[in-house]
């Protein structure tokens, strides 16, 4: 998922997409497709929108630098939220799962497990973080911590320091269970409240997220991004 216009980080978003400027020595969406790659996934819809669209095309080509085998692209007309995007992605599909990763969501955990073990309904992942209210905040069962039971979209006083990350396992329901969402109040079609239709059927299962793991959507997480992959890249070199 790589559309939106990016405006809390202008003026660098005047220039490109927010998911093309650098985190250390790559582009930002290198990292989220490393991530799906190194989890066996290979076949990629890049969902993407907004007037440098266009610009994808020059980074990652056919894809084949990135390890990827087939490469697709979707254009998202309008800011319709992530569950939209997701719609766009239906005929890539084709009646199977999918993974959703957000394209400024960088990680080094590997979640083949996850990929390889996903049967029906839909995975997310969980990360403690120090500004949890910009995020969708987990509501844990009060009988059994593990489980989630609901999901609050950027909540002004979070119960917890669970954020859900933006990655996501879902299986090919997704899409009529989006067809039957209403925009929030922002006027997006939300994918905290598609995965609240998982939990509301008992169809999700939750999993903490190991090693790093940061957005880049802000100044400070895009600081917080760099830091963590200059550090790991030169201490790999060293």
């Amino acid at each position: 998922m790589a559309g939106g216009l990016g405006t809390r980080l202008r003026p660098l978003t005047f220039i490109t997409n927010k998911h093309l400027l650098p985190v250390y020595d790559k582009p930002m969406v290198y990292y989220p497709i490393k991530t799906l790659v190194q989890a066996g996934i290979t076949e990629i819809m890049i969902v993407t929108g907004g007037p440098h669209c266009g610009h994808f095309m020059n980074v990652l080509k056919n894809g084949e630098e990135w390890g990827i085998t087939h490469l697709e692209y979707a254009y998202q007309e309008t800011e319709g939220g992530i569950s939209h995007a997701l719609s766009l992605a239906k005929s890539f599909a084709d009646e199977g799962p999918v993974a959703v990763i957000l394209g400024d969501n960088t990680t080094d955990a590997d979640i083949s497990p996850a990929v390889k073990t996903f049967d029906k309904g839909a995975r997310i992942f969980l990360k403690k973080v120090p500004d949890p209210q910009r995020f969708g905040v987990p509501v844990f069962d009060k009988k059994d911590p593990s489980k989630v039971v609901g999901i609050i979209e950027k909540p002004k006083n979070p119960d917890n320091n669970f954020a859900v990350v933006g990655l996501y396992i879902f299986d090919n329901t997704v899409f009529d269970r989006i067809n039957k969402l209403k925009p929030s109040d922002r006027g997006e079609l939300e994918v905290t409240d598609l995965n609240n239709s998982y939990i509301a059927d008992g169809q999700l299962k939750s999993a903490e997220l190991k090693g790093f793991w940061s957005d880049a959507g802000t100044f400070e997480s895009l600081f917080r991004s760099n830091e963590f992959w200059a550090k790991n890249a030169l201490e790999k070199s060293a």
